[in-house]
């Protein structure tokens, strides 16, 4: 197996791993009302240190419930108990021997028809998302963006950030500047996706889609790997 296949398929792996982890997460209840956001981050914690003995994450916890899905990754809004009709969402980055996940879904507890549209609207758009990248050999980032706002806007949401996603495996959430735009799926992000970064690796995605809708104080989020574990779409 050379370099680059060897790469990819740890990468899925950690993916797969993260992707257990969310499942025993909807399993054990953790989501559940009356619990604190920051507790259930804990427990997530914990329940990855059980599972696959993950001690590190590559980015800050997240878990967000009601009114605090609105905001983007880099605020920090105050603690909130999840409530009996909240949509919540999880952003995880654990780091599986050495190869990083991130990933995020989102959570409905109750019966809210809109709440529950906007969940399953996630991965509808993500999907339209990858298929356009698949479809389109030299994208850019800044062209992925335009159309995952096209998309959002198509299905009647607002974007709830200002990029849809990042490079995995190059560089700590906490150390994103301005002067590396090349490294998101965002506006001025004009180089092609499909190219090596400066150690002469294969550049591998993230894709994030946060859908929010602000007059109702809702979002929800989702987010894994872009460019590898599916079927390109034939040209």
């Amino acid at each position: 197996m050379d370099d680059e296949t060897q790469r990819a398929a740890r990468l899925l792996d950690a993916q797969a791993k993260a992707v257990e982890l969310f499942d025993e997460i909807g399993r054990r209840g953790l989501i559940a009302a009356g619990v604190g956001e920051r507790a259930v981050s804990d427990q997530i914690r914990d329940l990855a240190n059980e599972m696959f003995g993950v001690q590190k994450f590559w980015h800050k916890r997240i878990v967000r419930a009601g009114p605090n899905t609105l905001y983007p990754y880099r605020e920090n809004p105050p603690d909130r108990l999840i409530a009996a009709d909240d949509i919540v969402f999880c952003d995880f980055g654990p780091i599986f021997e050495q190869w990083e996940a991130d990933f995020g879904r989102t959570f409905v507890l109750g019966d809210d028809p809109v709440k529950h549209r906007l969940r399953d609207d996630l991965p509808v758009i993500f999907d339209a998302g990858r298929r356009y990248f698949d479809a389109h050999p030299d994208i850019t980032g800044g062209q992925l963006f335009a159309e995952i706002r096209r998309l959002t806007t198509a299905a009647g949401w607002e974007f709830g950030a200002t990029h849809a996603g990042h490079l995995v495996g190059e560089f700590p959430h906490e150390r994103i500047n301005g002067d590396e735009i090349e490294y998101y799926i965002t506006t001025g992000s004009d180089q092609p996706m499909r190219r090596h970064d400066r150690a002469g690796r294969l550049c591998h995605w993230i894709l994030e889609i946060h859908l929010i809708d602000p007059g109702r104080g809702f979002g929800g989020f989702h987010e894994e790997l872009l460019d590898l574990g599916h079927a390109p779409a034939p040209a």
